[in-house]
């Protein structure tokens, strides 16, 4: 069953792993970008697994393992090959400047960092705006060995009334997995519990570092 086939509905469901449909054809841009990051995967030894979930146009992509600068190559290799646009949080001195508007076409949402409290109020707003959004969150927070998730992406997601979507980069299989996603209940331990269950079996580049 592919997630297509999954009613939208449920709360939580997990992606066939046996193909790797892409999103909709975006243009020739996006084509030629998709040949150089299939060209990148394939040269480098990675896989890409599961459906892109066409049926969901605002997400919070949880990608995980975080341990080394090469999950941010991967992640945006994968992402190229899906023909998404990844979106990041970034801090909005990033935007101010004469090449704000390449950082922003680069995926930066521009975000206030002293006001942390009002950061998923940012982020709903800023969903709210868009007509397809996909915010990659690295939930760890670092690529240190940290002492959990950090719980801004979940936030972020219930406040917006958006899904969180595994993505799981394992170096144990040099494989991308689109693994399943979730529509937050609120009950943040019960839904974490869920989440982790797709990362349980993956391995980071310096897998001691991983906050499992």
């Amino acid at each position: 069953m592919t997630a297509d086939a999954v009613p939208p509905s449920a709360q939580h469901r997990r992606f066939a792993s046996g193909t790797a449909r892409p999103a909709p054809y975006r243009g020739l841009g996006a084509e030629i970008w998709r040949w150089l990051c299939s060209a990148y995967l394939r040269l480098s030894g990675w896989r890409v697994r599961g459906d892109w979930p066409r049926d969901l146009p605002k997400m919070v992509l949880v990608a995980a393992p975080h341990t080394s600068n090469w999950d941010g190559v991967n992640m945006l290799a994968a992402a190229g090959y899906y023909r998404i646009q990844l979106k990041w949080m970034g801090k909005k001195e990033l935007t101010d400047g004469p090449f704000g508007g390449l950082v922003r076409w680069f995926g930066c949402v521009p975000v206030d960092r002293d006001a942390k409290a009002d950061l998923v109020r940012q982020m709903k707003d800023a969903f709210a705006a868009a007509a397809q959004m996909t915010l990659a969150v690295a939930p760890e927070g670092t690529r240190a060995k940290s002492a959990g998730w950090k719980t801004g992406f979940y936030y972020i997601a219930l406040a917006a009334g958006v899904p969180i979507v595994m993505s799981v980069l394992d170096y144990g299989t040099k494989t991308v997995s689109l693994s399943g996603a979730l529509a937050p209940s609120g009950d943040y331990e019960s839904d974490l519990a869920l989440i982790k269950g797709h990362y349980a079996g993956a391995r980071g580049k310096y897998d001691e570092r991983f906050a499992r």
